[in-house]
Formats: structure tokens, C-alpha cells, sequence
């Protein structure tokens, strides 16, 4: 070697370079991955991803093969470099080329590629698995020695090597979710978000209160009866004696020509069709409460406290607003129980939930406490509050407008700016 002609070692030089920037760029590359989408891609029968899972599947043998591959073409550049500044320059030759060699390896074989392969570690993973595969069947045996006595240093220093850093928790894929960007749609995006949200809800933060429950009253007369019927537009709807707590059964309405001909109403036609009340507890979380509603066949629930009394209703269709939002167009504007005004404010009533304003006008008021904008209002001030008594919670002003029999009836909201 010290009688070669510098041509030569220069042309070695620069394929040792090379090769120091392959193994640079392959490093980055391979760790870089996302491991999501290269099961995906392997799922799809890709050869890179193929190839990249294989090795992927023991990280550190192949960290081992890049960094010993690395190293053996640095070292031995080094000494080339050294020999070309001597026979150039003597001993301060060496001095100088030293440091030009210095500058080119991190430029040219370290930054630069390590860079490239950052930001498309597809590109430079996938080919460079077509060189690093046989390589590490040819040196497997070196490697495995290695990695012996590196993984017995690494245990010593107490950590885990079976440690699965690939699982992700709630939050982690809600952030992944938010971080989709353009590869999902917006609208599917807020859908997969409202999912994982629903083990987070309870049944009793969005069903309808008791006093809002619409039912029927068998106590009432003929006429009444059927006119609150032919009114109802839900397609189920609950029977009572007298009072809520005395519950009968649920009736469809779809099967009120069994029960209701010539402008007639057959009582006994219409308990015969009751179904039996499904009660569930108020504390049940909504994703658990929609496998329940799978389960038992079931599209409506009465809602019962630790004491047995319905203190509300939910329905299949509540929990899947929930995740696909409202089915109306245009809450703000259609929602009797939210209504914009022309000064920007809003009129709702106090039986109104908190979080149907924030999930409606897109707001941050509070949620763990009360359920209601009567109760957040009451809790705040500590004692019943007339009209016209405002109270500021954070960014934003509620107003009470109306009262009644101690009941806030409506309430006018606004943001500050």
C-alpha cells in the first residue's frame, strides 16, 4: 500500500466514503421507519418492507452490522488519508489531511446522509436492506459475539431488552390521530377521535335528564293520550302509571296501527305491545354501554342512580352522536335549546348540558362537575340565582335571563375576545 500510485488511494478513498455514507444514511434510515406502516406495507407483500421487518426484528444485530460495517471503512480511511498527507507533505501533511478528511466524513458521510434519511427513510431503507440482509447472514457469527457481550453490559446497567415500545396508549393515538393531517379526512378524523373519547363519558353525562323524559301517562284520558302519540316523534317511547318511577314498559310506535284505528284508541291492545324496561346503572361508560346495547338488542336504556330511581334516558342514537356528531346540519340554529343572536351571544336553556355548549359552540367551559348550565350556575354562585345576575367562568359570561319556581329557565352565553 505505501508503494501505490495516489490515484489509487484516492479512488479508495472515495469509495470507502461512500461506503461509510451508506451505513450512515442505512442507520438513520432503518430507525426512522414507521413501524405502522411498514407492517402495512408488509401486509402488502413489499419487498423493502419485507426485507426491513426481517431486520428490524433484531435491532440490535443490526445496529451491531451498520456500526462495526461504519467503523471498519472509517478506520480504515483514516490510515489511508494519513499515508496520502505524508507522501504529499510529510508530517504536516498529515496534520492538514486529518482535518480536510475530518470535514468531508461529517459532511459528506454523516450530516448529509443521516439527513436525507431522516426525512425519507423509505427511500434509503428499503434499497439499502438489499446490502445489509446478506450481510448480516455472512457475518452473523462476529455479530452474535458482539452482541453477547454488549447485551450482557446492558443488562448490568438494569435495563430491559424485552421491553415492547411499539404499544401505544389512548393518548398516544389520539395524538397520532391529530397528527394525521391530510391522509385522513377531517370529518373521519373527528369521528376516530370521538371513539377513543368514549372511555372517557358515563351514560349520566349524555342522557336525558328525568324532568325531560317525554312518556306516557295512563292516567290520562283517551283523547289526550292519543293526541300526545300522534305528537311524539320518537319511534320509542316510554309508559307510565301516574309518575316516571311507576314504569309500565317502552312502546314502539311503529306498531301503533295494532292499537290506534278509526280514531280509536285500545288500551288493552297497547299494554299487550309494552316491552319490558332496560334499566342500566348511571355510572357506565359509553363504550362498555354501546357493546350492551349490541348485546341485548337494545336501542333505548333508562337510567337508574345507586338507589334504583330512573334519573334518565339514553338511547343508541345518543352514543352514536356522540361519535359522528349530531344529525342535523346547523346545531346552533336548529337546537331549540341553543339559539344565536345578532350580538353574538347565545340564548340557551338552563337544562341545557355543558357539554352539548362546548361540543356546539365549541367552547371550554367546565365538565367535571355539574351536568347542566342550571347546575354550573347554581354551583358557582352557591344559592339560586334571580335574573339578571351574571357570572363570569374564565373566557367566558353567563347571564341568567329567566327564572322560574327557583328553575333557571334560559341563560345567555358569551365569549370574550
Amino acid at each position: 500500500m505505501n508503494d501505490a500510485p495516489l490515484g489509487l488511494l484516492f479512488a479508495c478513498l472515495f469509495v470507502l466514503i461512500a461506503c461509510s455514507a451508506f451505513f450512515s444514511s442505512s442507520e438513520t434510515g432503518m430507525m426512522s421507519l414507521n413501524r405502522y406502516r411498514l407492517k402495512h406495507l408488509k401486509n402488502q407483500k413489499h419487498a423493502g418492507a419485507d426485507r426491513s421487518s426481517e431486520l428490524l426484528e433484531t435491532p440490535d444485530r443490526l445496529i451491531s452490522l451498520i456500526l462495526i460495517g461504519n467503523n471498519l471503512v472509517n478506520f480504515t480511511a483514516s490510515a489511508i488519508v494519513t499515508l496520502i498527507g505524508y507522501r504529499l507533505a510529510g508530517d504536516p501533511g498529515i496534520a492538514a489531511a486529518t482535518f480536510i478528511f475530518t470535514m468531508v466524513i461529517l459532511v459528506f458521510a454523516e450530516i448529509t446522509p443521516k439527513t436525507i434519511a431522516a426525512i425519507h427513510p423509505e427511500k434509503i431503507a428499503f434499497p439499502a436492506s438489499i446490502l445489509l440482509r446478506p450481510l448480516m447472514r455472512l457475518l452473523h457469527p462476529f455479530i452474535w459475539l458482539i452482541n453477547k457481550f454488549t447485551n450482557a453490559l446492558v443488562r448490568l446497567s438494569g435495563v430491559d431488552l424485552n421491553t415492547d415500545n411499539e404499544k401505544l396508549d389512548t393518548d398516544e393515538l389520539r395524538t397520532i390521530v391529530d397528527e394525521a393531517g391530510a391522509h385522513i379526512p377531517e370529518q373521519h378524523q373527528a369521528m376516530l377521535l370521538n371513539i377513543l373519547d368514549l372511555e372517557q363519558l358515563r351514560v349520566d353525562e349524555i342522557m336525558i335528564q328525568d324532568h325531560d323524559i317525554f312518556f306516557l301517562d295512563l292516567r290520562s284520558d283517551d283523547d289526550a293520550l292519543m293526541q300526545r302519540i300522534l305528537d311524539c316523534e320518537f319511534a320509542r317511547v316510554p309508559v307510565v302509571d301516574g309518575e316516571l318511577s311507576n314504569m309500565l314498559g317502552i312502546l314502539p310506535l311503529r306498531l301503533s296501527p295494532r292499537f290506534l284505528a278509526n280514531g280509536q284508541l285500545d288500551r288493552d291492545t297497547m299494554l299487550s305491545q309494552l316491552r319490558d324496561p332496560y334499566y342500566i346503572p348511571e355510572s357506565t361508560p359509553l363504550h362498555t354501554q354501546l357493546l350492551n346495547f349490541q348485546k341485548n338488542q337494545r336501542r333505548m336504556a333508562l337510567v337508574v342512580d345507586e338507589y334504583g330511581d330512573i334519573v334518565g334516558l339514553v338511547t343508541l342514537e345518543d352514543i352514536l352522536e356522540e361519535i359522528v356528531g349530531e344529525f342535523t346540519s346547523n346545531l346552533t340554529s336548529q337546537d331549540e335549546e341553543i339559539t344565536a343572536e345578532l350580538d353574538g351571544s347565545f340564548i340557551m336553556s338552563g337544562n341545557t348540558s355543558v357539554r352539548a355548549v362546548n361540543k356546539q359552540l365549541g367552547w371550554e367551559l367546565p365538565v367535571h362537575g355539574p351536568r347542566t348550565i342550571s347546575g354550573l350556575l347554581v354551583e358557582y354562585l352557591e344559592a339560586i340565582p334571580s335574573a339578571n345576575v351574571a357570572v363570569r367562568l374564565e373566557n367566558y359570561v353567563l347571564e341568567v335571563v329567566s327564572t322560574d319556581d327557583n328553575v333557571i329557565q334560559l341563560v345567555r352565553g358569551r365569549q370574550l375576545s
